[in-house]
C-alpha cells in the first residue's frame, strides 16, 4: 500500500512492507527546476553582453578607421567622407547614408553609400524636408516614418514615397555654431534608430567636421605657402632683373594664372591712347595674334578699358551677361567667360592692367582677387624700377662730372668729423663748436693759464669693485658717469680725464670765463645733489658708497698730449695735484675747496672750516673749507 504526502516541501512516498516503512525522494525535486531557469537567464545575459561587446568593438574599430583615414588624407577630404557614410550605414543597420555640404544657399551631395538612388544632388535649404530643416534648426532630427509625415515635411515625405525609405535620421555638421553639412541615415522599413546608433551618427558627424576643418586649414596653408613662394620668386626676379622688365612681367602672368586658377593672363601697358600686350601666359596663339593686331581702346566696352578708365578693379562673372561689355569679337576668339582686370597703379595713376580670365562663368574668390592685386603691385614696382634705372643711366655722365667735387667735399667733411670727434672727447660741445667755427685749434696748443681744477670720485668704490661682479661694477659706473656728464656739459667744464670713478674737470680753458672758481663750486653742488640720489639707491642695494669733491685754483700748463690716433687734453701743475688731494681728504658728501677758491666764492656760498691738511706732494699744510650751500642772499 502506498501513500503520498508532503513533508518539509518534499514529496514523500510511504511504502508498507512487512511492517517496515521506507521513505523515497521525488525523482524531480523543485530546486532542480529553479536552477535550470537560472542557467537559461545566465546564458541570455552572456549572449547580450557578448553582442554589446561586439557592437562596441565594431564601433571603436570604425571610429579608429575613420581617424586613420583622416590622418592619411590630410589634403583629400573625399576618402574620409566615403569611409564615414560606409561605416554609418553598416554599424547603424541602415539602408544607405549620405553626406551633404553647404554651397551658398544650397546643399550638394559629397558622399553616398548604399543601393538607394540619390536624386537631391543640389537642393535648396528649406523647412519642407528634414535635411533642410536641420540646417535651419541646428539640431538632429529623427523621423520614424517619413512617408507618414506629409504635413510636417511635405517635400521630404514626397521624396520618401518616391524612393521608398521610411525611417530617417539627419545630424548637422556644426562648426562654430554654423551648420556646414549634414549626415543622413535612412531605412526602408519603419524601425527607429537606437540611442547608441544616434550617438554613433553624432560621433561620425563630429569626425566629418574635423576632417573638413583640417582639410580647409591645410589647403589654406598650402595656398598661402604657394602664394608666398610665388611672391618671393617674383621679388627675386625683380631684384635679379633690374633692367629686364620682360622677365619680371612673364613671371608675374605665369604665377597669377597658376595661383588664381585662371585659364590665362595678360599684362597690358599703355601706348599712346591704346593698351598693348606686354606679357601673356596660357592664351592660344590665335587669340594672341588677335590682341596684337587689335590693341585695347580705352572705353567701357572691355574689361581692360574699363579698368584703365576707372582706375580700380573690375570683376565680371560672365562677360556674356554684362550689358556694358561690347568687345565680343575678342571674347569669341579667346573663349573666356569670367574676367578680372586689376590696375597697375603708381601714385594713383594707371600704368598698366593685368587681365585674368576663365572659360567658365565662375567668379574669382576674394583671396584670388587679393593675390592678383599683389601681383599688380609687384608689376607696378618693376615698371617703376626700370623707369628709375633708366633715368639713372641717363644721368650717369652728369654724375661722373660731379664725382670729383663730391669726393673733395666728402674728404673735407670726414676731416671735419674726425676733428669734431677728437675735440668732443674732452671738451663740452659748445667749446668744440667754438673751436671748429674759428677754423683753428690754436687754443689746444701748449700754454699756461690760471684755471680752477675740480676732482671727484666715489668713496668705497675700490672695496665695492673687489667684492662685486664686473657687470654690477660697470652698471654703477654707467649711472655715475651719466649723472655727472650732463652736469659737466651744463657748466661748460672741460673734461680733462676720467679713470674709473675718478673724474677731473678744469674751468677757464680753453675758453675763458669770468669766475671759473664759482662755476666749479656751483657745478660741485649740483653734482653732490645728483649723486646723493644715486648713493641712496646704491645703499638700498647694500652698497655703502659715498661721493667726495676737491676744488683748487692756480696756474697750470695745458694742451694736448698723446700720440697720433689717441690725444687727450691735459692740465699739468700743482693745482691739479691739490684738487686731487683735497678730494682724497673729503668725507662722503663734502666739497673741500682751497683758500684761493674760497676768496673767489665766499660771497656766493656758505662754508665751514675743516682745518689744515698736510697733503702729499705739498710742502706746507693747506687750510680746507667744506661748501655747505649757496648763499640765500645770492
Amino acid at each position: 500500500m502506498k501513500q503520498r504526502s508532503r513533508a518539509g516541501g518534499k514529496l514523500v512516498v510511504k511504502t508498507r512492507h512487512r511492517n517496515t516503512v521506507t521513505l523515497k525522494r521525488s525523482s524531480v525535486p523543485k530546486p532542480m527546476r529553479r536552477r535550470s531557469s537560472s542557467a537559461v537567464d545566465q546564458e541570455t545575459k552572456v549572449a547580450r553582453l557578448t553582442r554589446e561587446l561586439h557592437e562596441a568593438l565594431e564601433q571603436q574599430t570604425a571610429t579608429a578607421k575613420v581617424l586613420q583615414v583622416i590622418s592619411r588624407s590630410t589634403f583629400d577630404l573625399q576618402p574620409v567622407l566615403d569611409t564615414l557614410v560606409e561605416s554609418a550605414t553598416r554599424l547603424c543597420e541602415a539602408y544607405d547614408s549620405v553626406i551633404l555640404l553647404r554651397d551658398g544657399e544650397r546643399l550638394r551631395v559629397r558622399a553616398h553609400y548604399g543601393p538607394m538612388p540619390v536624386d537631391f544632388v543640389d537642393w535648396p535649404i528649406g523647412r519642407g524636408w528634414v535635411t533642410g530643416r536641420v540646417f535651419i534648426d541646428h539640431k538632429p532630427i529623427h523621423v520614424h516614418d517619413l512617408q507618414a509625415a506629409v504635413d510636417e515635411y511635405p517635400d521630404g515625405s514626397a521624396m520618401a514615397i518616391r524612393l521608398g525609405h521610411r525611417t530617417i535620421l539627419v545630424t548637422p555638421l556644426m562648426r562654430e555654431d554654423e551648420a556646414i553639412g549634414a549626415l543622413v541615415v535612412r531605412r526602408t522599413e519603419v524601425r527607429p534608430f537606437t540611442d547608441k546608433q544616434i550617438e554613433l551618427v553624432t560621433t561620425f558627424a563630429d569626425q566629418a567636421v574635423i576632417a573638413i576643418e583640417n582639410t580647409r586649414l591645410l589647403n589654406e596653408l598650402r595656398q598661402s605657402l604657394e602664394q608666398q613662394t610665388a611672391t618671393a620668386d617674383v621679388l627675386e626676379v625683380i631684384s635679379r632683373s633690374a633692367f629686364d622688365l620682360q622677365m619680371v612681367l612673364d613671371t608675374l602672368v605665369e604665377s597669377a594664372t597658376r595661383l588664381c586658377e585662371a585659364q590665362d593672363a595678360f599684362i597690358f601697358l599703355p601706348s599712346g591712347d591704346l593698351y598693348r600686350v606686354a606679357a601673356r601666359y596660357g592664351f592660344t596663339p590665335e587669340f594672341h595674334e588677335f590682341i596684337k593686331s587689335n590693341p585695347i581702346t580705352i572705353d567701357q566696352g572691355s574689361v581692360v578699358g574699363r579698368t584703365a578708365i576707372d582706375g580700380r578693379l573690375v570683376h565680371i562673372s560672365d562677360v556674356l551677361s554684362d550689358p556694358k561689355y561690347t568687345r565680343h569679337d575678342g571674347q569669341k576668339v579667346g573663349g573666356f567667360r569670367a574676367a578680372l582686370g586689376v590696375p597697375l597703379l603708381r601714385e594713383r595713376n594707371v600704368v598698366g592692367v593685368i587681365f585674368l580670365s576663365r572659360t567658365k562663368p565662375q567668379p574669382f574668390t576674394d583671396k584670388q582677387i587679393e593675390l592678383a592685386q599683389t601681383f599688380a603691385d609687384q608689376a607696378a614696382i618693376a615698371i617703376e624700377n626700370v623707369r628709375l634705372l633708366k633715368e639713372l643711366r641717363e644721368r650717369t655722365e652728369e654724375v661722373e662730372k660731379l664725382n670729383q667735387h663730391l669726393e673733395q667735399r666728402v674728404a673735407d667733411q670726414v676731416g671735419e668729423i674726425e676733428r669734431m670727434g677728437r675735440l668732443r672727447r674732452f671738451l663740452p660741445p659748445q667749446v668744440a663748436d667754438l673751436i671748429v667755427a674759428s677754423g683753428t685749434e690754436r687754443q689746444l696748443e701748449s700754454h699756461r693759464r690760471d684755471i680752477t681744477a675740480l676732482f671727484c670720485d666715489l668713496r668705497g668704490f675700490t672695496g665695492f669693485s673687489e667684492s662685486s661682479d664686473p657687470e654690477d661694477v660697470m652698471a654703477l659706473l654707467r649711472d655715475y658717469h651719466a649723472a655727472i656728464g650732463e652736469i659737466i656739459i651744463k657748466y661748460s667744464g672741460t673734461l680733462e680725464r676720467y679713470a674709473g670713478d675718478g673724474v677731473m674737470v678744469v674751468f677757464n680753458d680753453p675758453v675763458p670765463m669770468d669766475n671759473p672758481a664759482l662755476q666749479a663750486v656751483l657745478m660741485a653742488l649740483e653734482m653732490r645733489e645728483a649723486i646723493g640720489a644715486l648713493t641712496e639707491k646704491w645703499r638700498r642695494l647694500g652698497h655703502d658708497i659715498g661721493f667726495g669733491i676737491g676744488i683748487a685754483h692756480g696756474f697750470a700748463t695745458l694742451g694736448t698730449i698723446g700720440f697720433e690716433g689717441r690725444f687727450d687734453y691735459a692740465a699739468i701743475g700743482t693745482v691739479s695735484n691739490v684738487a686731487s688731494r683735497l678730494c682724497d681728504e673729503a668725507k662722503p658728501g663734502q666739497i673741500l675747496i682751497s683758500p684761493r677758491v674760497l676768496m673767489a666764492v665766499e660771497d656766493a656760498v656758505t662754508v665751514e672750516a675743516i682745518g689744515e691738511f698736510t697733503l702729499k706732494g705739498i710742502r706746507r699744510p693747506l687750510a680746507a673749507y667744506n661748501v655747505l650751500a649757496t648763499n640765500p642772499a645770492n
